[in-house]
């Protein structure tokens, strides 16, 4: 019989040497979680900081910076491809400090502080390269959503001066800061006067009471010399213009402000202001540039008086969004006791003239349009009525006046105009989409709602509906008449 042959225990061999096989295994895991748990940490950790407080790093420091920060079984792994020298160039960009913003939907505004030279001529700005590390396009006027608006505001430069060239010789030293702005766009209108250049300007300006210097882009002679009384009250010093300046001019400013800032329609938000200052110093700044008396539309004497009646100012208009029967309007008002007067302001209307006769008003009434911009002007207290033409418009109403006057201390009313009030219901017949269904036509864009409603429209009102809106008009006046 054959013996049988039993092979040589070997199991507790195999398992020992599948265990330490199992454990060499565990312990790359274990590592290679460490790793990346651990490794790239400093790095990110400076990129989050860097984008919560921007500051700047030399160079030599980053690179010191980054190094330290290496662990230090790392130097023979194949996952950090890029040379310190590199990195420390790319933790440079990610946390340079931005020196422009948006401020709002409707601007973008840029300001370093240092030593910034301003070549007007070229629409150029110097910096140290301690304030940027690239360059900054911005087109400073307060429309940027507007493309029509925008088309013809030239571009301004900021960019850091070359490290390897001398920077651009100072020709003329300023002490004060500088603010950049456009009065180009759709400047020449009322409303957009102020709504895009003199409240923004006086928003971004008013903190440095009167000293900074004001350098402006695609200047409008004749506009400055319109408001020349309100820039005056904004700045000490006379306008640089930009693009007249001598080409080889180089200002030096110890700080520079490229842009305006917009809050709202003919607004100030006073929780966005350097100090709090709203549209009540807003107005004040107006009565003292063009000397206007009354700050409020309180009588001068207890009672209203044969000398003295409430006065009621109607904006005249005569191309378009006319009163057809303004002179049965200003009858029927003084049989009800105002003292009316009728102007119809255009750009060759005296401003500080016009701005005189508003103030001296009580009651300011006109239909929708730029004219009613001189509500500006209107003593705090007195009572701005909006005609607002038929259409579907009463958004447009709201956004451009019915909104500002509150923060104007102004009581607002507004009168809407009815089909057989309106000189569309003669144009149409009375079962039109544009008597009938405004709606259908402002679906159609608002260049054809513009040009029917507002382009081709006049207004009669009924004036017997309008007496009601006077008298309560007047019951709404600071000095309590209550009968007409």
């Amino acid at each position: 019989m054959k013996s049988l042959r039993v092979p040589p225990r070997l199991e507790p061999r195999r398992m020992g040497n599948a265990l330490i096989v199992a454990a060499m295994l565990l312990s790359l895991c274990i590592l290679s979680l460490i790793k990346a748990r651990y490794c790239s940490a400093p790095y990110a950790k400076l990129r989050s900081l860097a984008e919560v407080e921007p500051i700047e790093v030399p160079e030599s420091a980053a690179a010191k910076s980054w190094e330290a920060a290496l662990p230090e079984d790392e130097d023979d792994e194949g996952d950090v491809a890029t040379p310190p020298k590199i990195v420390a160039e790319e933790t440079v960009t990610v946390i340079s400090k931005p020196i422009c913003s948006e401020t709002s939907k409707r601007s973008n505004v840029c300001r370093a502080e240092g030593d910034a030279r301003l070549r007007g001529s070229s629409r150029t700005i110097f910096l140290h390269p301690s304030l940027t590390d690239r360059e900054w396009k911005i087109k400073p006027y307060c429309r940027k959503h507007d493309g029509p608006a925008m088309k013809n505001i030239e571009e301004w430069t900021l960019k850091p001066l070359a490290s390897n060239e001398p920077p651009p010789r100072c020709t003329v030293h300023h002490k004060v800061p500088a603010l950049v702005f456009s009065i180009g766009g759709f400047t020449g209108n009322l409303f957009h006067d102020f709504t895009d250049v003199i409240v923004p300007l006086f928003i971004s300006s008013y903190q440095f009471h009167g000293e900074v210097q004001f350098v402006v882009s695609e200047n409008k002679p004749w506009w400055v010399s319109k408001f020349i009384s309100i820039l005056n009250q904004l700045s000490n010093y006379d306008i640089i213009d930009a693009a007249d300046d001598d080409p080889d001019a180089v200002r030096c400013f110890p700080r520079v402000i490229v842009g305006l800032s917009f809050h709202k329609e003919l607004g100030v938000d006073p929780s966005k202001t350097a100090t709090g200052y709203s549209m009540v110093e807003f107005k004040a700044m107006l009565r003292k540039a063009y000397g206007l008396e009354r700050p409020t539309a309180a009588p001068w004497g207890d009672q209203w008086d044969a000398k003295r009646k409430p006065r009621l100012l109607i904006i005249s208009r005569r191309k378009t969004r006319a009163f057809l029967n303004e002179r049965g309007m200003a009858d029927m008002a003084m049989s009800l006791g105002f003292d009316v007067r009728i102007a119809e302001p255009d750009n060759t209307t005296d401003l500080a003239k016009f701005a005189r006769l508003v103030n001296s008003a009580d009651v300011m009434i006109g239909v929708h349009g730029a004219g009613l911009t001189n509500m500006v002007f209107l003593p705090a207290g007195a009572v701005l009525i909006q005609v607002v033409p038929m259409g579907g418009l009463d958004w447009v109403a709201r956004d451009t006046f019915k909104k500002p006057s509150s923060d104007m201390q102004l009581k607002y009313m507004d009168y809407h105009i009815k089909a057989d009030e309106s000189s569309l219901s003669d144009q149409y017949p009375k079962n039109h989409p544009v008597l009938k269904d405004p709606d259908s036509i402002q679906k159609q864009g608002w260049y054809t709602t513009s040009k029917i409603y507002l382009e081709n429209q006049n207004v009669r009102p009924h004036l017997r509906r309008l007496r009601n809106t006077l008298l309560e008009a007047l019951r709404h006046l600071p000095h309590g008449r209550k009968e007409a």
